[in-house]
């Protein structure tokens, strides 16, 4: 894995975590926590793969 890899499988959960966290805060309507978690999945697996 090269050090952008690593930085992506370890900065994608740590969104997903605050997304959920923030969403059982009740900052973020489930619509919205659902966007972020989709988004950051689609866009680390983009970029992951294009290392």
């Amino acid at each position: 894995m090269t050090d952008a890899q690593t930085g992506l499988a370890v900065a994608t959960p740590v969104i997903i975590g605050f997304s959920i966290a923030l969403y059982r805060m009740g900052v973020l309507q489930r619509y919205s926590a659902a966007v972020a978690v989709t988004a950051s999945i689609v866009i680390a697996g983009g970029l992951f793969f294009q290392q």
